[in-house]
């Protein structure tokens, strides 16, 4: 799928020769941002987030491979996206301040104990299932994910991902009928990639400690307790690590709650 910006993107070429497209906006320090599942870089929040960074920092919004601009291959493995990540920061200067939201945090946590030149790392509600909170996804969702991929089944693939992280049958009802819905569809095929990502959810507790720069782990004081413990555990594993929950937000959260400590995190 093509996006709505074609014509302003920028890409780096991943070592596996995938071409990711990304955006950069404002001056100073890069910041990057790692969407999630569904996410890629022209939805509205991670739009209005690199508004808001702007005035501070270089924030680059980039297409996750399958996404967007972005290209992709016929075999995928985490390691790829990896290497996007790194062949991001290396097209914007070799060093740079992350963001990842959901398994895109998940992603950049990878990212992070792979050495790829980033310098502080911020995360939203990595949703590890930590302390024994929350309920495990069946083992078989990359499986089934890819099946209703193959079969042509693209709405029941959004449907069953978003079933499994937690949305009621009633909202996903009502999200079909919404404006958004083909922007999910469109992206659905990736969504075996974020279960990858993912795998059984457990905290990677031995990859954390591996991690060497300061991260912020970020929940909301109104999300469900599995993510606010997945937040505070991650804090806790990172060597350089502090957690934090926003008063009155949950998973989907304000930009604008969020921007203020993003910035005093990364100009620290």
């Amino acid at each position: 799928m093509k996006s709505d910006s074609s014509r302003t993107a920028r890409f780096a070429v991943s070592k596996d020769g995938t071409r990711i497209a990304y955006d950069a906006v404002g001056k100073g320090p890069v910041v990057i941002l790692v969407g999630g599942a569904f996410s890629y870089r022209t939805f509205p929040g991670l739009q209005k987030l690199a508004g808001l960074l702007a005035s501070d920092f270089t924030v680059v919004n980039y297409d996750r491979r399958g996404r967007g601009d972005s290209g992709d291959q016929k075999t995928y493995a985490v390691r790829r996206e990896v290497e996007d990540l790194e062949a991001v920061i290396a097209a914007n200067g070799g060093d740079a301040r992350m963001w990842g939201l959901s398994s895109g945090a998940a992603l950049a946590l990878e990212a992070a104990a792979s050495d790829v030149g980033m310098v502080r790392l911020a995360l939203y509600e990595p949703p590890y299932l930590a302390g024994g909170k929350g309920e495990v996804p069946p083992a078989e969702q990359r499986a089934q994910l890819e099946r209703l991929i193959a079969e042509g089944r693209r709405d029941e693939a959004v449907k069953y991902f978003l079933r499994l992280m937690g949305a009621p049958g009633f909202a996903v009802t009502m999200m079909r009928i919404m404006p958004f819905w083909p922007r999910l569809r469109a992206v659905a095929h990736t969504l075996p990639y974020d279960a990858s990502i993912m795998g059984d959810y457990s905290l990677p507790v031995e990859r954390l400690a591996s991690v060497r720069m300061p991260v912020l782990a970020i929940g909301g004081a109104k999300s469900p307790a599995a993510l606010q413990e997945a937040v505070r555990q991650v804090g806790e594993a990172v060597p350089r690590g502090e957690s934090r929950l926003l008063e009155g937000q949950n998973h989907n959260v304000s930009m604008n709650a969020l921007a203020p400590v993003l910035k005093s995190f990364f100009l620290a």
